[in-house]
């Protein structure tokens, strides 16, 4: 709650579904928003006998086996009535996990310091991936520090949040040096 009483809105994410996820996300958000969960990310897989993967967190970005029971006993009979996709499918209701989309501005400040791919929908500086360490988000750009050329030391970029396409946190039980990340090195 704000200091004048009222609730404040949901941060927006900048991710956004197509297609059938995207009518199954426009059902299942506002819902899972009411529980005091956020929706993170929609995926469907599969034809004929689908999987409907909700990806949902609290707002401290964790979710436990019961808070996906309870996403799931709410969306089930929600989407059985409203029918959102086509067909019989599974419904399947996750937390981020270890390798978690990025989906929000606030997730760049909460991983900040964490290795990341980020896919962009046209090409910038002449390239559409990626890969770095976080360092947030300011002014609608996440910024991270990544080697652009292997001849010079690496740099914060910034890419604009509108133009990502898919940004998720790079698991590496052994991490990199700082902004060297994915640097393939030639043999000599």
């Amino acid at each position: 709650m704000s200091q004048a009483g009222e609730q404040q809105a949901p941060e927006a994410r900048f991710y956004s579904e197509t297609g059938p996820a995207l009518a199954v996300a426009r059902l299942a958000e506002p819902v899972i928003e009411d529980m005091g969960y956020r929706l993170v990310r929609v995926r469907i897989s599969g034809e004929n006998g689908c999987t409907v993967q909700v990806m949902a967190e609290r707002p401290d970005g964790t979710l436990n086996i019961d808070d996906c029971t309870e996403i799931s006993r709410v969306l089930s009979p929600l989407f059985d009535v409203e029918e959102p996709v086509s067909g019989t499918y599974h419904l399947e209701v996750s937390s981020p996990g270890i390798d978690r989309p990025l989906v929000r501005a606030s997730d760049f400040g909460r991983h900040a310091g964490e290795e990341a791919k980020l896919e962009l929908k046209a090409p910038m500086a002449g390239r559409k991936r990626f890969r770095g360490r976080i360092e947030g988000a300011e002014g609608g750009e996440a910024r991270i520090v990544v080697d652009l050329d292997e001849f010079e030391e690496p740099q914060v970029i910034g890419l604009p949040l509108n133009e990502i396409a898919e940004a998720r946190i790079v698991f590496d039980p052994q991490p990199h040096k700082p902004g060297r990340a994915g640097k393939h090195r030639k043999k000599r």
